[in-house]
């Protein structure tokens, strides 16, 4: 007997473990060698993460999929594994030697190194454990690393393919520099924060110019000690005859040339920039097209280096602004200084400002590479959901910029190339390959030294599609499984994964890596705000594991998962869904309590009884609106016909009408309903499998010890294919009860009728259908709508409300139960309520301030709430408009 309640706490972890023991997750299970495969590479998460809300709902869509197909026979293998996350790993273990007063270079590479790899088998991976809670039914006998030596090989052996193809070059170029750290970060480490700051308006005298100033404005007066132009507009008539002539970089002493560049807007400010190519991304493309020197004016740690002034050499950033701006005031070249707030550049980890730095690095020509990305995108082989984001695939691929992928770290794939001391590079996979370039080219040994810097963790993650398969050797797991189906990820990393992972499998494999790229959106607080410690409103997914259950957590994830749109997030969300789930081990207990056991042999489709016929039929029409919905990647679609299905059509009304038979006297109509009963609720764990995997594989197992024993686990049974089972008149007969009872319960609510009065209900001008109906289902009408009788007549009796369902006049006599009057009343101060309501929102919508100015998720708050008063206006004109016709 099942128990009184479902306790997640107490059967997840058996759970996970039985499927673990069984092998159930694994690819190439023996009886499907033949079946078509199915894959799907985990976004690895880092080493040194732990499960987020974003994970959690990454997560779950992916483990929707895997579950359902492979329940449909596909062999499933869902790749997991974890990355090295270079700076962020390296972080961790330098903190704790911060904490014995030691760093890194008191160790040494090699020691240094030694002991991430130690605190990496003993701390790193929490986040695997966390993925098991959720229910996460990866191939765990795969899981790999990306500094695992296969996976290292594969980083060498394109590292050198591309760099003797020419794709892999050393360049002197910006980079965000990061001068806590002392290295090159990516843009997705780069945190823009709102900053109150200054303006400085500054003034560069004209050569020659007779007194006269161009005025430049800037945020950082620092960096105009590397200032090598001025830019103006080419059609601004102020300057016009100024392009071609030099002003004197004040306080530098240097001229500089004035540039005619579309790069300057005549709108804003003086119309004239000043151009620092070595510390601005933007100046430095106007520096390539105007051939200007780059003159690096700050060292690595941000400080003011020796092509300044020696005045400002070795001063901080802050401190040599604090001192120029002063030096400028004295000479009177500072026009004015204006408050201004501005986005300023921080590390998402170090928490410093981030310098756009000169330095050599090794870059990816990108721009190349991305010309067969662009073209499969476009030949449909790769397809993302929803299609608007090939949009900004285009946008990014067509304008890429090389990629720069040397850290100056320790921790990661190190960068296989050797120097020799006339400073020539030599690359290959080991350093005895480059000894012996290097002996071929000089005639002799010679000694080398290896790049100190490693590679971006993203080159690396950019081959998990094959490199996770057993790239570069020819694995008959990358032969099978590889292309990969479906890559579920954020639309953040489009450009820094998802486009380089398509760079790398058509050079390498010849073949996209993926024909769907499913990109789902943020998960927001409750309030639409985007989750942030700063804030405070971050929500834990353990948190609400451990509280409601991985199922309650993850079908609202599921359930709120439409295409295109953020999810609200609230734990009373997540409470309705554990809520469901109770619902449906209820729904099992009374199934089981009356003798509702599966039979050997049970045909769905030779049922005989109505009910049984309509239910049947209700079961493959759920089936089907789920497999569709799943299958075009709609999971908020999926999980809520599954929802419906089970909570109104299965609980609501087929239980309830079958409870008379089921409590009745034994004999065939009894037996067939506890069968059909049966079947279903079998269906119903199946279809609910995917997004509830531990509540259903409990209530598989054990109803499952009554009737014909199990042959296997619910997570590896025949997903519902179901046809044929539609009886188009028991769905007419127990939809038109279904619609009736409703309208009458609906015309109760709305018109505050005492819950224990009994109405009369009286069919008006009825054919011989709805009489023949009325009399077989007399006795569930006044048992499930609360009725005193039916009855058929010509006319509506007086003071009766009325309502139509289908070809019938429902009338309810009701003046004896409820005072029209005050009824009339009580509705008539709801609708103006409404309505006031409707015209203060409207009136904020039309206000062109607000709608600008007020966060977009306010603005779509105010219009969901406009819409759901309306609908509730609607409903309650209506129910007016009936009283006036009772009355």
């Amino acid at each position: 007997m099942l128990d009184k309640t479902f306790t997640p706490s107490e059967v997840e972890s058996r759970i996970y473990e039985s499927w673990e023991s069984a092998g159930v997750f694994r690819a190439g299970r023996p009886e499907r060698i033949q079946a078509k495969p199915y894959t799907i590479v985990i976004p690895p998460p880092n080493v040194t993460g732990s499960l987020h809300m974003g994970h959690a709902l990454n997560n779950t869509l992916q483990d929707v999929l895997i579950r359902f197909e492979r329940m449909r026979g596909r062999d499933t293998l869902w790749q997991p594994g974890m990355d090295h996350a270079g700076i962020a790993t390296q972080m961790v273990v330098e903190r704790q030697l911060e904490q014995s007063g030691a760093h890194r270079r008191d160790l040494g590479r090699e020691e240094f190194v030694r002991r991430i790899w130690s605190w990496k088998e003993q701390s790193g991976g929490m986040i695997i454990n966390q993925l098991k809670r959720l229910g996460a039914s990866c191939d765990w006998s795969r899981e790999r690393f990306t500094m695992d030596e296969g996976l290292s090989d594969a980083v060498l052996k394109v590292f050198v393919e591309l760099f003797r193809a020419g794709l892999i070059y050393k360049d002197k170029r910006l980079v965000n520099w990061d001068p806590k750290f002392l290295t090159a970060i990516s843009d997705l480490e780069v945190q823009p924060v709102e900053t109150k700051g200054h303006l400085w308006h500054l003034r560069y005298p004209v050569k020659n110019g007779g007194g006269r100033y161009v005025v430049v404005a800037t945020t950082r007066p620092e960096t105009m000690l590397g200032d090598t132009a001025v830019a103006v507009h080419p059609e601004d008539e102020r300057y016009k005859d100024l392009i071609g002539k030099h002003v004197v970089l004040p306080l530098v002493g240097r001229e500089i040339p004035i540039v005619a560049d579309e790069h300057a807007d005549p709108e804003t400010g003086s119309g004239a920039v000043k151009i620092t190519p070595a510390h601005d991304f933007n100046d430095f493309e106007v520096g390539k097209r105007h051939d200007l020197p780059m003159i690096n004016v700050l060292d690595a740690h941000a400080r003011i280096n020796e092509n300044a002034p020696d005045k400002y050499v070795g001063m901080d950033r802050y401190e040599a602004r604090a001192l120029i701006v002063e030096d400028l005031e004295a000479l009177e070249l500072v026009d004015k200084i204006e408050d201004h707030v501005h986005m300023v550049p921080y590390g998402d980890r170090s928490n410093v400002v981030i310098e756009p730095w000169l330095t050599d690095q090794w870059y990816v020509d990108a721009a190349t590479l991305a010309k067969p990305a662009i073209e499969a995108v476009e030949r449909g082989e790769t397809v993302f959901v929803p299609r608007n984001w090939e949009k900004t695939y285009f946008e990014w691929m067509r304008n890429i910029q090389p990629w720069c992928i040397s850290r100056q770290l320790w921790w990661g794939h190190q960068i296989p190339a050797w120097y020799a001391p006339d400073g020539e590079v030599f690359v290959a996979e080991s350093e005895e390959a480059a000894l012996a370039q290097a002996r071929e080219k000089y005639g002799e040994d010679v000694a080398l030294e290896r790049d100190p810097d490693v590679l971006d963790t993203w080159f690396s993650s950019a081959l998990w599609p094959f490199s996770t398969l057993g790239w570069p050797d020819e694995t008959p797991e990358l032969k099978r499984y590889y292309k990969t189906d479906v890559l579920v990820t954020g639309f953040d990393i489009i450009f820094f994964w998802v486009a380089r992972m398509m760079m790398m499998g058509l050079h390498f494999m010849n073949e996209v890596p993926f024909h769907t790229v499913y990109i789902h959106a943020l998960v927001r607080d409750a309030k639409g705000q985007k989750m942030s410690k700063s804030k405070g409103n971050v929500i834990d997914p353990l948190d609400l594991v451990s509280k409601y259950g991985a199922d309650a957590l993850r079908f609202t994830l599921s359930a709120m998962a439409a295409q295109g749109r953020d999810i609200k997030l609230s734990e009373q969300r997540v409470e309705g869904y554990r809520n469901f789930a109770t619902k449906l081990w209820n729904a099992a207990r009374f199934c089981e309590m009356n003798g509702c056991i599966r039979v050997e042999g049970f045909d769905p489709a030779g049922v005989e009884d109505t009910l049984n016929r309509w239910i049947v039929g209700e079961t493959e029409t759920a089936a089907r609106a789920v497999t569709e919905a799943i299958d075009a990647y709609k999971f908020n679609e999926a999980a809520g016909a599954a929802y419906r299905f089970v909570w109104n059509v299965f609980c609501d009304w087929f239980l309830e009408l079958a409870k008379p038979v089921l409590s009745g006297e034994d004999g065939p109509a009894k037996d067939e309903t506890r069968a059909t009963t049966a079947w279903v609720l079998d269906q119903i764990l199946k279809i609910l499998h995917p997004f509830m995997p531990y509540v259903t594989e409990e209530l598989w197992t054990r109803l499952g010890e009554q009737g014909p024993a199990r042959d296997e686990v619910v997570a590896l049974s025949a997903w519902p294919n179901l046809s044929g089972l539609v009886d188009a008149k028991a769905k007419a007969d127990v939809d038109w009860l279904i619609d009736l009872v409703t309208a009458v319960r609906s015309v109760r609510s709305e018109m505050n009728v005492p819950a224990g009065a009994r109405l009369p209900l009286v069919l008006v001008g009825s054919g011989a259908e709805v009489a023949d109906r009325a009399g077989r289902y007399d006795e569930p009408l006044k048992r499930l709508a609360r009725l005193e009788a039916v009855s058929l007549a010509d006319t509506a009796p007086a003071g009766s409300v009325q309502t139509v369902v289908g070809e019938a006049t429902v009338a309810l006599p009701i003046a004896d139960v409820v005072d029209l009057g005050a009824e009339r009343e009580r509705l008539q101060r709801e609708v103006k309520k409404l309505s006031d309501e409707i015209g203060k929102i409207d009136a904020k919508l039309a206000n062109a301030n607000f709608v600008s100015r007020a966060p977009e998720q306010v603005v779509e708050e105010q219009r969901e709430r406009r819409a759901e008063a309306e609908d509730a206006r609607a409903k309650l004109t209506q129910a007016l408009e009936r009283l006036a016709g009772a009355a």
